[in-house]
């Protein structure tokens, strides 16, 4: 494994606090209910991101959760062009596909694609061989063993932190095996996918766990259920509870934070970036004059 991260033309350092934007060409997903299914309207959204502080957009064609079928040519007829529009308007932008399916994977890469987000962990082995073949990132997450698209039923772990990084774990050697450069490969816990609210609490307050593997870990906390029924609280009341877990995330070791809302993202990631050490204050006037 390598200390920096290297996504298509950017490498990022071991110290950097980086924000992936959530672009869902969806017309149901849970928080923006397709509000960027129209491809204007989803391409509009990635210029708000990148200028927002966005270094990665990542780019989904199926909702997570259950809902309508969704075959693989209507998801490519969802991202891949976007994907394409995307990399001409912005040729140093980090794309990443969400997608679980090699076949997707594949076309998305050829429209610019620099990393293939699997966030149901290896459902389709096939996907980490199209990053080995093509020299993309790829995201090894951990799906508590569910099959795409199902939600959690009485799930239990003897210790979900260690079920969680030795499934992220295992994944992630794999991809290495396979030929995957280990300068592109994340890992994600995966908050709320095949686990309920405790144990997504638990991961987070065990994120050094994950971070000990050495593998730059990416986190998606953003509006989750889990920081719902912690607070009580509907989707669209989320976003203090998103960036108390995203600084807690941070302070711990996580590097790339996949978010809704990325300017108010950016700057809890500025601020702990800064309360750590690991960047300048924009101004320091104060007691100086």
């Amino acid at each position: 494994m390598a200390d920096a991260l290297r996504l298509g033309r950017r490498t990022f350092a071991p110290g950097e606090l980086t924000v992936m934007a959530i672009v869902n060409r969806t017309p149901d997903s849970f928080f923006d209910r397709g509000a960027t299914f129209a491809a204007e309207s989803a391409l509009r959204a990635v210029d708000r991101a990148v200028a927002d502080g966005a270094e990665i957009v990542d780019i989904g064609g199926v909702k997570a959760g259950p809902g309508a079928e969704v075959g693989v040519a209507e998801e490519i007829r969802r991202t891949v062009d976007l994907i394409a529009a995307v990399r001409a308007a912005h040729p140093d932008l980090v794309i990443s596909i969400d997608t679980w399916r090699a076949e997707v994977a594949v076309e998305a890469v050829r429209a610019g694609a620099d990393l293939l987000n699997d966030t149901w962990s290896g459902a389709d082995p096939a996907l980490a061989r199209v990053a080995a073949d093509t020299g993309v990132g790829l995201l090894c997450s951990h799906a508590g063993g569910l099959p795409p698209r199902t939600r959690p039923h009485r799930v239990a772990f003897d210790d979900v932190v260690a079920d969680v990084v030795g499934t992220v774990s295992g994944l992630a050697e794999r991809a290495v095996r396979l030929g995957v450069r280990p300068d592109g490969i994340l890992i994600d816990p995966a908050h709320d996918f095949g686990k309920n609210t405790r144990h997504s609490l638990e991961v987070t307050r065990r994120l050094a766990d994950l971070t000990a593997t050495g593998w730059p870990v990416l986190v998606a906390l953003s509006n989750k259920d889990f920081i719902g029924e912690t607070l009580d609280l509907p989707v669209e009341e989320r976003l203090e509870g998103t960036l108390a877990a995203t600084a807690v995330s941070a302070w711990l070791g996580a590097r790339v934070f996949r978010a809704h809302q990325v300017r108010p993202t950016r700057r809890v990631l500025d601020m702990v970036a800064s309360i750590r050490g690991d960047r300048p204050p924009a101004l320091s006037r104060r007691g100086l004059a």
